[in-house]
């Protein structure tokens, strides 16, 4: 990458994990927190923890629409302001409903889908995959670190407290927005990095893409519900306080990545996708039943949350490969965007059912909801379509073409499984297989449109 598109990714990146590292540093320490609350039922907790994910996940692509005529920047200050103001309302509450409000209101500042669009406005589309990946990496960090940090903040400044760090937090990426991150030269629609509201439909009726949407949902329910209970769990059992709950974070966290990475490897360079995918689906169902069976057991408790995490981070990493893959040429962004959405309204659906469960058959009904979701998930992996190990490509294309015509010759270039061209933007959309495409030629040939096959 450029200095310039550089700087943009890593600034971006900043800005949505200040953000991520406020939300997710709550869920190790909310659940005893809001039981103290006024007006506090295991439901309504549950209901707190999530409801962010409600807003989130249903204004996420509206915020992305409308900064394609407000403009990026003005909309990611938007949402943080309004992440700042749910933050200063939770932290100031005294009554869960007051908690449910601020939280609400933090998820509705939805600025994920803007910042991605930013992103694709500041790099060339030669760089494009490599800034996204910086910011996606960002997100997978943040989480580990909010966890293991969560708690020695709270120990410290108290729940309330790491709601005020929010407040800081959502400052620093205004400051950051306003600041560091290169304006745009022109604001317009990214395929690969937008939802396209004409191919919502399309992506829709797509049914080995509502698998991995499925997949996304009832990965951060499972999450979400097991947090109403886990850290309860770890201080009965091992009989740490909350400030050292980081200790069993940590190794367990660590241990994710190092079983992470190697299947990763596997799935990816091997071409086991599915075979991977599918195991980690089966391990996420089996830490559920070992919750269900043996939460009370210290070592059966540790273990299960080393499983868990292992098969929630090979998760995270290989979705949205899946959906790059799966989605067609030209409709990565909408299918990103979909894919996103659901996960945020899983983390609501989570809280919600998680909290119901909870409250009407404790600990136990909560593992036994989750390992019913993980089985469910097993169902839709087991029988997914063996996927395609294609990447989407863009080359631009040169003034004049034929999209018709260019796409048809497009489709003959070595390694090109699929070609769409949209003469508007510039730009050919690409599925290839990176192992056998000849760029060179497709470059050629889109810019000039005489390269004989």
């Amino acid at each position: 990458m450029q200095c310039q598109e550089f700087r943009a990714a890593a600034s971006l990146a900043a800005v949505f994990s200040v953000r991520l590292l406020g939300l997710f540093m709550i869920y190790p320490v909310f659940a005893a927190y809001a039981g103290g609350l006024s007006g506090a039922t295991p439901y309504l907790v549950g209901e707190a923890l999530g409801i962010y994910g409600l807003t989130q996940g249903l204004l996420q692509i509206p915020f992305g629409l409308l900064s394609d005529r407000v403009g990026r920047k003005a909309m990611i200050v938007a949402g943080l302001v309004l992440f700042g103001l749910g933050s200063a309302i939770a932290a100031m509450s005294t009554s869960i409903g007051g908690v449910i409000f601020g939280r609400a209101l933090q998820g509705a500042g939805a600025v994920g889908s803007v910042i991605l669009a930013l992103v694709a406005d500041l790099t060339t589309e030669e760089n494009r995959t490599k800034a996204l990946a910086t910011v996606g990496i960002t997100i997978g960090a943040s989480f580990m670190i909010a966890l293991v940090a969560g708690p020695i903040l709270a120990a410290v400044i108290g729940v309330r407290g790491i709601f005020w760090l929010m407040v800081g937090l959502g400052l620093a990426g205004i400051a950051i927005t306003a600041f560091v991150v290169p304006h745009p030269r022109a604001v317009r629609v990214h395929r690969d990095a937008e939802t396209v509201p004409g191919m919502i439909g399309s992506v829709l009726r797509n049914g080995e893409l509502l698998r991995l949407d499925f997949g996304i949902f009832a990965l951060h329910a499972m999450l979400t519900a097991s947090f109403l209970v886990v850290p309860g769990l770890l201080h009965a059992t091992l009989g740490l306080a909350s400030r050292n709950d980081w200790m069993i974070y940590l190794p367990v966290l660590a241990v994710s990545v190092v079983v992470m990475v190697p299947a990763i490897i596997v799935a990816e360079k091997y071409r086991r996708m599915k075979g991977v995918f599918v195991a980690a689906v089966v391990v996420l169902a089996v830490s559920q039943a070992m919750l269900y069976f043996g939460a009370g057991n210290l070592y059966v408790l540790i273990a299960a949350l080393a499983v868990f995490f292992s098969g929630f981070n090979v998760m995270e990493a290989s979705l949205p490969s899946l959906i790059t893959k799966v989605a067609p040429a030209d409709a990565k962004g909408t299918a990103m965007g979909l894919y996103s959405s659901l996960q945020f309204l899983g983390i609501f659906a989570g809280g919600v059912i998680g909290g119901w469960a909870n409250q009407h058959g404790g600990t136990a009904a909560v593992f036994a909801l989750t390992a019913a979701v993980a089985l469910a998930w097993l169902l839709a992996a087991a029988t997914m379509k063996q996927p395609s190990y294609l990447t989407t490509r863009l080359v631009a294309i040169g003034d004049g073409a034929d999209a018709d015509t260019l796409a048809a010759r497009l489709r003959q270039v070595p390694g090109v499984a699929e070609a769409v061209v949209i003469v508007e933007e510039k730009l050919a959309y690409l599925k290839i297989d990176s192992k056998s495409f000849d760029a060179k030629l497709a470059e050629s040939l889109a810019a000039h449109g005489e390269v004989h096959l």
